[in-house]
């Protein structure tokens, strides 16, 4: 699943191309009658309304909340995106690609295309004024980037888990948002955490640690243009890099980088997710 950084990197490629485009049209080819969906553009009656409500209208803002893509109308709503495991949004002149199932045109001929291999991802509408407390974005935790998100609000959040084991909680939406499998894997390799630790277990130390961790890794992923371990591209369609600079993340059997550690990168599931970490360095 695309997190903090395939996000904000798809959202930044599209503040530079659509803002300021109007939407002329939408086409979908999804059709479901699964009612966890009724309000997303799956399901054939939403998307009449949804059509309705998003063509002939100017896209003024792209802004990122979460794992959320947000595209600001000039009416008032605005369209959220989630990518969920496979999804990834194309822009370019041509709307044939793989796992085409929504299509804008837009006013400068060119398309925005939502592909999605296993058809899990969301589009849907909100109002802009409310989307903050809509059902898609309540609950959700502080931002890991903002410049307000400080390492002792990040204990006091993380704390808020004390049985949890570390690995999980990074990863719970509610406590802090954007961190999924890839890099909660990097992120306790660094700080040298093994995934199982319980969050009330975790030193003053080791807090500072993890929190420095993320600032660095998040911020890496972004550098790199996301991870395309996976099906994960750019707005262009080009693949990230952050793959290529894995520590741990899917590196089962092979030998632990950090200098001086003598541990292999081994793979157990926790809390039915896969974790990789070194036998040695992480405790």
């Amino acid at each position: 699943m695309p997190e903090l950084p395939e996000v904000e990197t798809t959202v930044r490629g599209l503040q530079k191309e659509i803002v300021r485009l109007k939407i002329l049209s939408v086409w979908t080819d999804l059709d479901t009658k699964d009612k966890r969906k009724q309000d997303t553009v799956a399901n054939s009656k939403y998307f009449k309304y949804f059509k309705k409500e998003v063509s002939s209208k100017k896209i003024v803002s792209v802004e990122r909340r979460a794992k959320n893509i947000l595209i600001s109308l000039s009416n008032g709503n605005t369209i959220l995106v989630h990518m969920k495991m496979t999804g990834y949004l194309f822009y370019g002149k041509d709307p044939k690609i793989k796992y085409a199932h929504v299509v804008f045109a837009l006013s400068n001929k060119y398309f925005l295309v939502f592909s999605d291999l296993r058809k899990f991802g969301k589009i849907t509408l909100l109002s802009t004024k409310n989307a903050p407390s809509s059902k898609h974005l309540t609950g959700l935790g502080p931002e890991p980037l903002a410049k307000n998100f400080t390492l002792e609000k990040f204990r006091v959040r993380l704390l808020k888990k004390p049985n949890g084991k570390i690995k999980t909680v990074l990863m719970d939406q509610s406590v802090v948002v954007g961190i999924g499998n890839i890099y909660s894997d990097e992120i306790l390799w660094l700080a040298s955490l093994h995934p199982e630790r319980l969050v009330q277990k975790i030193k003053s130390s080791e807090f500072k640690k993890i929190f420095f961790a993320i600032k660095k890794l998040l911020k890496k992923g972004i550098d790199f243009g996301g991870d395309s371990m996976s099906d994960y591209r750019n707005i262009y369609g080009l693949p990230g890099k952050f793959q290529l600079h894995h520590m741990a993340y899917r590196r089962t059997g092979e030998k632990c980088k950090k200098k001086n550690c003598s541990g292999v990168i081994i793979r157990k599931i926790i809390n039915n997710r896969s974790a990789h970490f070194c036998s040695k360095h992480q405790i």
